[in-house]
């Protein structure tokens, strides 16, 4: 038992990380920040914002937005720490074998998997929503059973176009006079949209590293000029009175409106916010990694927290919250804004459409990399660290990934994808901020060229304030985490633990 316990010694992790591992070091400080924007700045603003404070929050999303920006910074001061003094691929899972040892570097590492490909197939059904919205301005329309979740349920709302069914919408429908019997239904097939920008995003990814990261600059520019754009206009159409109730009251059951609302929703946007540890996945491709990297971290964590909370400001004040539970609420914050901004409207689509495109490109190019870092300590088969001989990418683990990711975003809803997203990073945060502690106490002599302030108290915030949020989620997003951790024990005691190259290493 106490072999599954054995840590990666830091020396050997240094080494590794300047060895010839085959990728190519293009990454500045800047890239890794718009690598670290890209990931943030999407479905969090374009789709989560509008959907938790309608179903959650209400107008006090603000407050969750907070929340998890809180629990963020100090988890991300943690990743700061190590992704300086550990830069190798591998993020969360690399600096858990450096701390906790193998079993739990092994938890994290299939932890992340719902993180990153997960995380993929999430923003991939929100990128849908607008493309579909934006085709139609221009009289392309799709067929409704072709943008949705197998199996999921389609209302045409007069005025507005073809919706989810949920029972929130089904009330908000009744309170306006609407029956939802007297609608037209139609059930989804698949989200061909979603399937198709995987794919896409999958094949840029193959191509390279650094003409991926040039992709991502264009669109983070795109999508963060527009943001302020909407920011700046839309705050002349605010009214005050869809602030009230700014916390509206608990409907009797737990997480939906009142201050449990605040906490489910914190833990559900929670999703938004992820994105800036990616960065530290690309720290075997950065030029200056122990320089670099705290900088890409924490920078572009701070400017998508500012964002983040005005534009939840904004919207809710144009709009009222219970309308906001839509694939494109941005959108519709636009259209409550009059006929004459109808302008606005298609350049917050493309804006839309750009971000989360880069956020789907950062998740893909993240994963792979775990996969690529825990096949070269032999915890997966060699095949996952095979790296292509023109494009120095991890080009198979890309393809699986991409694979896996486009299946998921076809079948599965965007409110179990995310909540699944959510529960696995906060759980890896956590890890990363109670491992910060343990290195402390254990090598407090290695050298840091950042270190996380306040040590113990801000790791333990950061801890406590991760596994609060996950407390906060549904159960069966807890039950369907105990079946894939279950499935990944399974995997590593069949596989992983007979393969170890640190277990199997010779006896020096």
């Amino acid at each position: 038992m106490s072999k599954l316990f054995l840590t990666k010694p830091i020396s050997q992790l240094r080494t590794e990380s300047e060895s010839d591992h085959g990728l190519r070091k293009t990454l500045s400080a800047t890239n890794l920040t718009t690598l670290g924007i890209g990931a943030v700045i999407g479905a969090g603003i374009f789709v989560l914002t509008g959907q938790a404070a309608a179903q959650y929050a209400g107008p006090a999303i603000v407050i969750s937005f907070l929340i998890s920006g809180m629990a963020c910074l100090f988890a991300g001061l943690c990743y700061a720490e190590f992704a300086s003094m550990i830069p190798i691929s591998g993020s969360a899972y690399t600096y858990a074998y450096a701390t906790m040892g193998e079993f739990v570097a092994w938890i994290i590492g299939w932890d992340l998997i719902l993180e990153y490909l997960f995380a993929a197939s999430t923003v991939a059904v929100g990128w849908s929503g607008y493309v579909v919205s934006f085709l139609k301005d221009f009289g392309i329309v799709i067929p409704a059973q072709f943008t949705a979740a197998w199996g999921s349920v389609l209302v045409e709302i007069p005025k507005v176009g073809w919706n989810l069914l949920t029972p929130e919408l089904t009330k908000n429908l009744a309170d306006t006079g609407i029956a939802v019997s007297n609608l037209p239904h139609q059930a989804a097939i698949l989200n061909l949209p979603a399937m198709f920008i995987v794919a896409t995003i999958t094949i840029l990814l193959l191509i390279g590293i650094r003409e991926s990261a040039r992709f991502n600059n264009v669109m983070v520019f795109i999508k963060v000029f527009v943001i302020l754009l909407f920011i700046g206009i839309g705050v002349f159409f605010v009214n005050k009175a869809n602030w009230h109730p700014f916390i509206p009251e608990n409907t009797g059951t737990w997480g939906h409106y009142g201050w449990s609302g605040i906490f489910r929703g914190a833990a559900v946007i929670f999703f938004a916010y992820i994105g800036f540890d990616a960065v530290s996945t690309a720290a075997q491709e950065a030029k200056n990694p122990q320089k670099d990297m705290p900088v890409g971290i924490l920078g572009s964590l701070g400017i998508s927290t500012i964002l983040y909370i005005l534009v939840a400001i904004v919207l809710t004040g144009i709009v009222s919250y219970t309308f906001l539970n839509v694939a494109d609420p941005i959108a519709v914050g636009v259209n409550a804004m009059g006929s004459g901004l109808f302008w606005l409207r298609p350049i917050i689509k493309i804006a839309a459409i750009a971000g989360l495109s880069s956020v789907i490109l950062v998740m893909l190019m993240g994963q792979p990399r775990i996969f690529f870092s825990m096949s070269r300590d032999g915890l997966l088969p060699p095949v996952f660290s095979r790296i292509h001989s023109r494009f120095k990418t991890p080009y198979v683990s890309t393809l699986i990934t991409g694979f896996i990711a486009l299946i998921l975003a076809g079948i599965l809803p965007i409110n179990i994808l995310g909540e699944l997203v959510s529960i696995g990073t906060l759980l890896a945060f956590a890890i990363v901020c109670i491992g910060v502690i343990i290195l402390r106490v254990k090598r407090p002599d290695l050298k840091r060229t950042f270190k996380t302030p306040f040590v113990p108290l801000v790791p333990i915030l950061g801890a406590g304030i991760c596994f609060l949020q996950m407390f906060s989620l549904p159960w069966e997003t807890w039950l369907r985490l105990i079946v894939w951790m279950a499935l990944g024990f399974i995997i590593y005691f069949t596989y992983g633990i007979k393969k170890s190259k640190l277990r199997n290493q010779p006896k020096a």
